[in-house]
């Protein structure tokens, strides 16, 4: 067999971190060896890998991310008038502009959140904290939108908006974290350590096995959310139908706010079951040093020694860049979209079935054509960086004609189709791309990391467009700018993101690590 991989421990030594395997325990090198060991205390089962699942069918986005945007912006529109401009930050304002600001002032926040938990998030036991405490916070922020439902609240309703995007985007980065260290303690991998550690596959093969395992579990998280989110939606408009939202924009705004509130305890019942079945795994040794302290030591060497890991800053780059364009790109269209529809919560409730369900059948056919012709990660998540191109392009057009371009209604439900179809697939591969360029048991925080990247990207885009719409007065006019932002990173991607050299460096950064580890030891056992 080929000599041991640098950073990697004999398959039969103990398991000091779940997650990432035994690094730094001495290797026999005449066997083989698998980067991740295994403790029977801590092997994923059935029960626990439902239990993530069902996290996620709570923490769909309905609440903060969908309905909640939605009521903030048509509290505004009520207040404007016709004029469609309020006075926000020392100035009058167009609506469009004042949600693009928001939404740079929420993530910027996020970066600060992220930089200060996700550094010590890999040590100890206690991660799991993190997100019930997270999750806490947003249930409070679901359920005080049932005081914000009047025009004249429509202050508070930038506060809520704000912070509820905060809390969904944090708790849904720290539940997203998980997941390679779910895949990596299944029996299925175990089974494929064995059979490497025997001879009977090669390096590449159990490496394509981990890969395949984190893409299932990241692609039917998402499969198995999209499914339950159509059920949640088909009892809303019920709802809907018992509040006669249609009456009046009183019973219009209080809809808005009961859907909100209802999401919200869906979640708290979905949360529970992980919350209580999730394994408190092992993270990494803080040493004689406290978690926080150890956190941001952590935080420091990896910056300084990041540079070592190019594959991982290419893709950090492209990341940067594309989710600048998407993240924008979706907050543009969903004002364009609730304008279209004059904010109707039926007409978006509707929308939102068709975009729920076209996105279960894109997931379900992008993993199905993933595993049966064995292709990589990255070749799915360049044809969803494709998409995302040609939506841009769609809205450019828009800038010269009112024919097209989001400006028909029936737009809007192609446009649902198209998005849940071809680009929702991003919320999943681009996630499982990053567990790619990750080193073993730096999960929680290289996802913090790259979580950090890109809410910067999602600060400075809005910013961007929100300059041009007040430049121009079009609210199309920012598709100029994200159609080309879209292509250069979707260019970026393609041509300077190679997964199999990220490996060879993150076994190469591991090493490094562990030998200025031991370095680390064996000055202070001298003094």
């Amino acid at each position: 067999m080929a000599s041991n991989e640098p950073g990697l421990a004999p398959l039969s030594a103990p398991a000091e971190d779940p997650i990432k395997g035994a690094i730094g325990v001495p290797v026999d090198a005449d066997i083989p060896v698998a980067p991740d060991q295994f403790d029977e205390r801590y092997e994923t089962t059935k029960w626990e890998i439902w239990a993530y699942y069902c996290y996620y069918v709570g923490d769909n986005g309905l609440s903060l991310f969908n309905f909640g945007p939605t009521a903030f912006q048509n509290l505004m529109y009520e207040a404007a008038g016709d004029s469609e401009i309020l006075r926000f930050m020392g100035r009058d304002r167009k609506i469009n502009s004042i949600v693009l600001l928001s939404n740079g002032l929420s993530f910027a926040i996020q970066c600060v959140v992220f930089l200060i938990l996700g550094a010590f998030a890999d040590f100890g036991t206690w991660r799991p904290n993190i997100l019930i405490g997270l999750s806490i916070f947003a249930f409070g922020i679901g359920f005080g939108w049932l005081g914000v439902h009047t025009e004249d609240k429509w202050h508070a309703g930038v506060g809520l908006y704000i912070v509820g995007l905060i809390a969904y985007q944090t708790t849904i980065t720290f539940w997203t974290a998980a997941f390679p260290g779910l895949a990596r303690n299944t029996k299925d991998l175990r089974v494929k350590a064995e059979e490497f550690a025997e001879g009977r596959i090669t390096r590449a093969e159990y490496d394509f096995a981990d890969m395949m395992k984190r893409n299932e579990l990241s692609n039917t998280a998402f499969y198995v959310q999209s499914v339950f989110e159509i059920l949640i939606l088909a009892v809303i408009v019920g709802i809907m139908f018992g509040l006669r939202v249609n009456d009046s924009a009183e019973n219009n705004n209080w809809g808005l706010s009961v859907l909100i509130a209802f999401a919200t305890g869906v979640w708290i019942l979905c949360a529970i079951p992980w919350f209580i079945m999730e394994k408190r795994r092992p993270g990494q040794d803080p040493g004689r040093a406290n978690i926080v302290l150890a956190g941001l030591k952590q935080l420091g060497y990896a910056m300084r020694q990041i540079w070592q890991l190019r594959q991982s800053l290419a893709y950090l780059v492209g990341y940067f860049l594309l989710g600048d364009s998407l993240n924008t790109t979706v907050t543009v269209i969903g004002t364009l979209q609730n304008e279209i529809v004059s904010y109707n919560s039926l007409q978006l409730t509707y929308l939102l079935i068709v975009g729920i369900a076209a996105q279960a059948v894109g997931i379900g056919a992008f993993w199905r054509i993933q595993k049966y012709y064995g292709l990589s990660t990255k070749t799915m998540f360049m044809v969803v960086a494709v998409c995302i191109v040609l939506l841009d392009g769609w809205g450019m057009i828009g800038i010269w004609t009112q024919s097209f371009g989001f400006h028909k209604r029936w737009e809007v439900w192609v446009y649902q189709v198209f998005y849940g179809l071809l680009v929702c697939p991003w919320y999943s591969y681009s996630q499982t791309m990053i567990s790619e360029v990750t080193p073993r048991g730096k999960e929680f925080l290289f996802f913090s990391l790259f979580s950090i990247v890109g809410k910067t990207s999602a600060f400075i885009g809005p910013l961007v467009s929100s300059a041009i719409i007040d430049d121009t007065g079009n609210n199309s006019s920012p598709f100029y700018f994200l159609f080309a932002l879209s292509a250069v990173s979707c260019a970026w991607l393609f041509f300077f993101v190679d997964v199999g050299k990220s490996r060879i460096e993150q076994e190469e950064f591991l090493e490094k690590e562990k030998n200025s580890k031991m370095e680390d030891e064996s000055m202070r056992s001298l003094t």
